[in-house]
Protein backbone atom coordinates (compact mmCIF):
# COMPACT_ATOMS: atom_id res chain seq x y z
CA UNK A 1 0.00 0.00 0.00
CA UNK A 2 1.76 2.80 -1.32
CA UNK A 3 -0.60 6.23 -1.14
CA UNK A 4 0.77 6.52 2.73
CA UNK A 5 4.45 6.59 2.12
CA UNK A 6 5.20 10.11 0.52
CA UNK A 7 3.20 11.55 3.56
CA UNK A 8 5.36 13.12 6.13
CA UNK A 9 5.71 11.24 9.90
CA UNK A 10 6.72 13.88 12.24
CA UNK A 11 8.86 12.49 15.20
CA UNK A 12 9.12 13.88 18.80
CA UNK A 13 10.39 12.86 22.17
CA UNK A 14 7.85 13.76 24.58
CA UNK A 15 9.28 14.95 28.16
CA UNK A 16 7.53 12.48 30.37
CA UNK A 17 5.08 14.08 32.82
CA UNK A 18 5.73 13.87 36.50
CA UNK A 19 6.15 10.41 38.10
CA UNK A 20 5.84 8.63 34.62
CA UNK A 21 8.54 6.44 33.54
CA UNK A 22 10.92 8.16 31.34
CA UNK A 23 10.24 10.18 28.10
CA UNK A 24 7.92 8.92 25.50
CA UNK A 25 7.92 9.08 21.81
CA UNK A 26 5.47 10.44 19.76
CA UNK A 27 4.49 10.08 15.88
CA UNK A 28 2.18 12.23 14.01
CA UNK A 29 0.18 10.76 11.13
CA UNK A 30 -1.46 13.24 8.73
CA UNK A 31 -5.14 12.28 7.78
CA UNK A 32 -7.81 13.42 5.80
CA UNK A 33 -9.61 13.99 9.34
CA UNK A 34 -6.58 15.95 10.86
CA UNK A 35 -3.68 14.93 12.58
CA UNK A 36 -3.33 11.67 14.31
CA UNK A 37 -0.83 11.58 17.10
CA UNK A 38 0.66 8.44 18.69
CA UNK A 39 1.88 8.17 22.09
CA UNK A 40 4.29 5.28 22.48
CA UNK A 41 4.26 3.96 26.20
CA UNK A 42 5.60 0.60 25.67
CA UNK A 43 4.92 -3.24 25.90
CA UNK A 44 1.28 -3.09 24.32
CA UNK A 45 0.09 0.13 25.99
CA UNK A 46 0.11 3.36 23.67
CA UNK A 47 -2.17 6.01 23.25
CA UNK A 48 -4.12 8.22 20.36
CA UNK A 49 -5.06 11.56 20.65
CA UNK A 50 -7.13 12.39 17.22
CA UNK A 51 -8.24 16.06 17.65
CA UNK A 52 -10.04 16.28 21.27
CA UNK A 53 -10.10 12.59 21.74
CA UNK A 54 -7.83 10.25 23.31
CA UNK A 55 -7.90 6.72 23.12
CA UNK A 56 -5.63 4.38 25.11
CA UNK A 57 -4.65 1.08 24.71
CA UNK A 58 -4.43 -1.38 26.88
CA UNK A 59 -2.69 0.98 29.78
CA UNK A 60 -0.05 -0.79 31.95
CA UNK A 61 0.79 0.54 35.21
CA UNK A 62 3.97 -0.98 35.17
CA UNK A 63 5.41 1.78 32.63
CA UNK A 64 4.26 4.89 33.16
CA UNK A 65 2.09 6.32 35.80
CA UNK A 66 -1.16 6.68 34.22
CA UNK A 67 -2.46 9.42 36.64
CA UNK A 68 0.06 11.95 35.12
CA UNK A 69 -1.39 10.91 31.45
CA UNK A 70 -4.50 12.62 29.27
CA UNK A 71 -7.55 11.23 30.39
CA UNK A 72 -9.54 8.97 28.17
CA UNK A 73 -12.62 9.64 25.76
CA UNK A 74 -12.19 5.75 24.71
CA UNK A 75 -10.45 2.82 25.90
CA UNK A 76 -9.71 -0.67 24.28
CA UNK A 77 -8.66 -3.07 25.84
CA UNK A 78 -7.56 -6.39 23.78
CA UNK A 79 -7.69 -9.38 26.41
CA UNK A 80 -8.00 -9.83 29.50
CA UNK A 81 -3.74 -10.85 30.55
CA UNK A 82 -2.82 -8.38 33.79
CA UNK A 83 -0.53 -6.90 30.69
CA UNK A 84 -3.36 -5.86 28.78
CA UNK A 85 -5.83 -5.52 31.10
CA UNK A 86 -4.64 -3.60 34.68
CA UNK A 87 -7.40 -2.87 36.50
CA UNK A 88 -5.53 -0.22 38.31
CA UNK A 89 -3.88 1.65 35.10
CA UNK A 90 -7.69 1.67 33.83
CA UNK A 91 -9.22 3.65 36.57
CA UNK A 92 -6.33 5.90 36.54
CA UNK A 93 -7.23 7.33 33.31
CA UNK A 94 -11.37 6.85 32.93
CA UNK A 95 -13.96 9.94 33.60
CA UNK A 96 -17.43 9.77 34.04
CA UNK A 97 -18.13 9.61 30.00
CA UNK A 98 -15.15 7.44 28.91
CA UNK A 99 -16.29 4.52 26.83
CA UNK A 100 -13.99 0.75 27.41
CA UNK A 101 -14.52 -1.42 24.71
CA UNK A 102 -13.09 -4.81 25.37
CA UNK A 103 -13.29 -8.47 24.33
CA UNK A 104 -15.72 -10.75 26.42
CA UNK A 105 -13.38 -12.53 29.00
CA UNK A 106 -12.28 -8.88 29.64
CA UNK A 107 -15.31 -6.69 29.50
CA UNK A 108 -16.82 -8.84 32.47
CA UNK A 109 -14.08 -7.61 34.51
CA UNK A 110 -14.57 -3.87 33.82
CA UNK A 111 -18.03 -2.57 34.59
CA UNK A 112 -20.32 -0.68 32.07
CA UNK A 113 -17.36 -1.60 29.29
CA UNK A 114 -18.55 -2.45 25.80
CA UNK A 115 -17.64 -5.90 24.29
CA UNK A 116 -16.85 -7.00 21.12
CA UNK A 117 -16.32 -9.67 19.73
CA UNK A 118 -14.24 -10.81 16.43
CA UNK A 119 -15.18 -9.91 13.42
CA UNK A 120 -17.76 -7.42 15.81
CA UNK A 121 -17.73 -3.66 14.15
CA UNK A 122 -19.04 0.14 15.87
CA UNK A 123 -18.41 3.09 15.17
CA UNK A 124 -17.87 5.33 18.30
CA UNK A 125 -17.76 9.11 17.77
CA UNK A 126 -17.25 8.93 13.96
CA UNK A 127 -14.53 6.27 14.59
CA UNK A 128 -15.09 3.49 13.44
CA UNK A 129 -13.99 -0.24 15.74
CA UNK A 130 -13.62 -3.48 13.85
CA UNK A 131 -12.64 -6.26 16.01
CA UNK A 132 -10.11 -8.25 14.36
CA UNK A 133 -9.20 -12.16 15.78
CA UNK A 134 -5.79 -12.47 18.03
CA UNK A 135 -4.52 -15.87 18.89
CA UNK A 136 -1.83 -18.40 18.62
CA UNK A 137 -1.16 -20.68 15.84
CA UNK A 138 2.18 -22.20 16.80
CA UNK A 139 3.36 -21.23 20.22
CA UNK A 140 1.91 -23.02 23.26
CA UNK A 141 2.23 -23.57 26.97
CA UNK A 142 3.74 -27.12 27.59
CA UNK A 143 0.01 -28.06 28.60
CA UNK A 144 0.17 -27.80 24.55
CA UNK A 145 -2.64 -24.97 24.93
CA UNK A 146 -2.02 -21.91 22.71
CA UNK A 147 -0.92 -18.91 24.94
CA UNK A 148 -3.93 -16.62 23.20
CA UNK A 149 -6.78 -19.40 22.44
CA UNK A 150 -8.71 -18.52 18.70
CA UNK A 151 -12.12 -16.82 19.40
CA UNK A 152 -11.31 -14.56 22.65
CA UNK A 153 -8.86 -12.05 21.90
CA UNK A 154 -9.34 -8.95 19.89
CA UNK A 155 -6.90 -6.88 17.79
CA UNK A 156 -8.67 -3.45 16.46
CA UNK A 157 -8.89 -1.53 13.30
CA UNK A 158 -9.38 1.75 13.86
CA UNK A 159 -10.50 3.85 11.17
CA UNK A 160 -9.22 7.67 10.97
CA UNK A 161 -10.84 9.94 8.18
CA UNK A 162 -9.07 8.06 5.42
CA UNK A 163 -6.69 6.12 7.48
CA UNK A 164 -7.06 2.63 8.60
CA UNK A 165 -4.80 1.83 12.04
CA UNK A 166 -4.57 -1.77 13.09
CA UNK A 167 -3.43 -2.61 16.57
CA UNK A 168 -2.94 -6.69 15.99
CA UNK A 169 -3.24 -7.05 19.89
CA UNK A 170 -1.50 -10.68 21.13
CA UNK A 171 -1.39 -12.71 17.98
CA UNK A 172 0.59 -14.88 14.99
CA UNK A 173 0.25 -14.15 11.61
CA UNK A 174 -2.87 -15.61 10.98
CA UNK A 175 -5.46 -16.34 7.86
CA UNK A 176 -7.60 -13.08 9.19
CA UNK A 177 -4.53 -10.98 9.43
CA UNK A 178 -2.66 -12.23 5.88
CA UNK A 179 -6.17 -11.18 4.51
CA UNK A 180 -6.73 -7.41 5.21
CA UNK A 181 -6.55 -4.90 2.51
CA UNK A 182 -5.89 -1.08 3.00
CA UNK A 183 -4.62 -0.76 6.39
CA UNK A 184 -2.45 2.55 6.40
CA UNK A 185 -0.66 1.97 10.08
CA UNK A 186 -0.10 -1.37 11.25
CA UNK A 187 0.88 -2.57 15.19
CA UNK A 188 2.36 -6.26 15.17
CA UNK A 189 4.14 -7.94 18.40
CA UNK A 190 6.72 -9.79 18.34
CA UNK A 191 7.56 -11.14 21.98
CA UNK A 192 8.58 -15.04 21.84
CA UNK A 193 7.02 -17.47 22.88
CA UNK A 194 3.80 -15.62 23.29
CA UNK A 195 3.25 -14.33 19.62
CA UNK A 196 5.54 -13.79 16.68
CA UNK A 197 8.90 -14.59 15.95
CA UNK A 198 10.20 -11.72 13.42
CA UNK A 199 9.80 -14.01 10.41
CA UNK A 200 6.21 -14.50 10.96
CA UNK A 201 5.84 -10.68 11.41
CA UNK A 202 6.99 -10.01 7.58
CA UNK A 203 5.23 -13.02 6.34
CA UNK A 204 2.10 -10.97 7.25
CA UNK A 205 3.34 -7.70 6.36
CA UNK A 206 4.04 -9.02 2.95
CA UNK A 207 0.73 -10.56 2.99
CA UNK A 208 -1.49 -7.20 3.79
CA UNK A 209 1.53 -4.67 2.86
CA UNK A 210 0.62 -1.88 5.26
CA UNK A 211 2.14 1.24 4.73
CA UNK A 212 4.09 1.86 7.75
CA UNK A 213 4.67 -1.41 10.40
CA UNK A 214 5.30 -0.71 13.88
CA UNK A 215 6.97 -4.16 16.09
CA UNK A 216 5.07 -3.74 19.51
CA UNK A 217 5.48 -5.87 22.60
CA UNK A 218 8.09 -7.18 21.11
CA UNK A 219 10.66 -7.79 24.42
CA UNK A 220 14.17 -8.75 23.87
CA UNK A 221 13.70 -10.08 20.08
CA UNK A 222 15.92 -7.91 17.90
CA UNK A 223 13.76 -5.65 15.31
CA UNK A 224 16.86 -5.43 13.13
CA UNK A 225 15.89 -8.71 12.17
CA UNK A 226 12.23 -7.33 11.32
CA UNK A 227 14.03 -4.16 8.94
CA UNK A 228 16.36 -6.61 7.23
CA UNK A 229 13.32 -9.10 6.19
CA UNK A 230 11.59 -6.33 4.93
CA UNK A 231 14.02 -4.22 3.40
CA UNK A 232 13.16 -5.63 -0.08
CA UNK A 233 9.50 -3.98 0.54
CA UNK A 234 9.79 -0.46 -0.34
CA UNK A 235 6.03 -0.13 0.19
CA UNK A 236 5.93 -1.14 3.93
CA UNK A 237 8.01 1.20 6.36
CA UNK A 238 9.20 -0.16 9.20
CA UNK A 239 9.38 2.37 12.05
CA UNK A 240 11.11 1.16 15.37
CA UNK A 241 9.82 2.97 18.73
CA UNK A 242 10.92 1.77 22.31
CA UNK A 243 8.19 -0.66 22.33
CA UNK A 244 9.45 -3.36 24.43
Amino acid sequence: MNRFMPWVVAVALCAAPAGASGAFETDVIPTSAGDLQITFIGHGSLYLTFGKKVIHVDPYGKLADYGQLPKSDLVLITHEHRDHLDPAALGKVIKPKTIVVANAAAASQVSGSRSMKNGDVQTIDDIKIEAVPAYNLVHKRDNGEPFHPRGIGNGYILTFGDTRVYIAGDTENTPEMKALRNIDVAFLPMNLPYTMTPEMVADAARAFQPGILYPYHFGDTDTAKLTSLLEDQKGIGVRIRRMP
